[in-house]
């Protein structure tokens, strides 16, 4: 397997765990979703991998984007170009994925939680579709994954207002 800077993978008895090292908000970059999309991949090809966890160390599953610290995207036209072309990536896999979530998914953390075939919440897990508070369009593919999981009534509800959802609910 190949080596990543931003995740660690662990397989046993034919699961394999993905793991988000970007503690404590786990933000991501186009980056950290290439060398999930990358590491999706390589474990589809994988017989000793049957079903994949997707998980992140620290107290928020993803707590959104943050493009501000890579110098590499200061000179860049369109970073946002780079994320959905790994992004969209996500959503190739076969192999069925498991979203461990603690803490907040939110915004385009949402989004990779939406790209997972299900979520698995702790009572203090936090889902938010924050883009319209901060007058960004739906990102991540949110209008249609997130109708998908929650209904359209309720999609609509976290989509036009950026209401939080606990994990409980």
């Amino acid at each position: 397997m190949k080596d990543y800077n931003e995740i660690s993978i662990h397989i046993e008895d034919y699961v394999a765990k993905i793991e988000i090292h970007r503690p404590p908000n786990n933000f991501f970059d186009f980056v950290l979703i290439g060398e999930i999309a990358d590491a999706f991949h390589e474990l589809d090809e994988l017989d000793e991998c049957r079903c994949i966890i997707l998980c992140s160390e620290g107290k928020h599953f993803c707590a959104g984007a943050n493009f501000y610290g890579e110098k590499n995207l200061q000179n860049d036209i369109d970073p946002i170009s780079k994320l959905y072309k790994e992004a969209v990536r996500l959503f190739r896999n076969k192999k069925p994925v498991i979203a461990a979530i603690q803490g907040g998914a939110i915004g385009g953390g949402l989004g990779v939680a939406l790209a997972a075939d299900f979520r698995i919440g702790c009572s203090e897990a936090r889902f938010s579709a924050n883009f319209s508070r901060l007058a960004f369009h739906q990102g991540f593919g949110t209008t249609i994954t997130l109708p998908r999981v929650v209904g359209q009534q309720n999609a609509a509800l976290m989509l036009l207002t950026g209401r939080r959802i606990k994990g409980e609910e």
